[in-house]
């Protein structure tokens, strides 16, 4: 049975958009890309980054906003977007607790999940949502958790180099 072919008039599947392909590729090497030899277990860059405390997920933290932006660009609704950006911030708060956010960095993939929460939504076709409004918010939210991370990261730095110029014995 031959398919019949797609109107101009018809938006492209997920999977046939170049610039969504482009959002899953980066979503599994973040999340996915490696597997632990012998098991099931897959890992990507970041939680390999998130053993940089503080400053490690601060690169995550902006791929995914970077991921989010493009999701919204093309078709995800205001609804979606915001369950994608509670997924990143989920992410980034116990990410960024040591040890236990590592963990956690392997587990989570919040960048496949919000990939996952973009094809149901394809599927579903509800593609054309609105919420120019609500991006505005997700920018602030996304900007405001990376400066969070960003002042962290200084203020973590600023108390290493106060402790140890007064444990030096110089």
């Amino acid at each position: 049975m031959a398919s019949s072919p797609v109107s101009p008039a018809t938006p492209t599947s997920f999977d046939q958009d170049e610039r969504l392909r482009w959002v899953s590729h980066i979503s599994r090497l973040m999340d996915s890309q490696f597997r632990v030899p012998g098991t099931t277990w897959r890992f990507g860059l970041d939680p390999i980054m998130g053993l940089i405390p503080v400053v490690g997920n601060l690169p995550s933290m902006a791929i995914s906003g970077v991921l989010i932006m493009t999701m919204f660009r093309h078709g995800a609704s205001g609804s979606l977007i915001m369950r994608m950006v509670i997924n990143v911030v989920l992410d980034s708060l116990i990410g960024s607790i040591p040890i236990l956010g590592n963990i956690f960095d392997f587990a989570y993939k919040a960048n496949d999940r919000n990939v996952q929460l973009l094809r149901r939504h394809y599927q579903e076709g509800r593609y054309q949502g609105s919420g120019k409004g609500l991006m505005v918010v997700v920018a602030i939210v996304l900007l405001l958790g990376f400066g969070l991370l960003l002042w962290g990261a200084w203020a973590l730095a600023a108390w290493l180099w106060h402790y140890a110029e007064l444990h030096s014995n110089w």
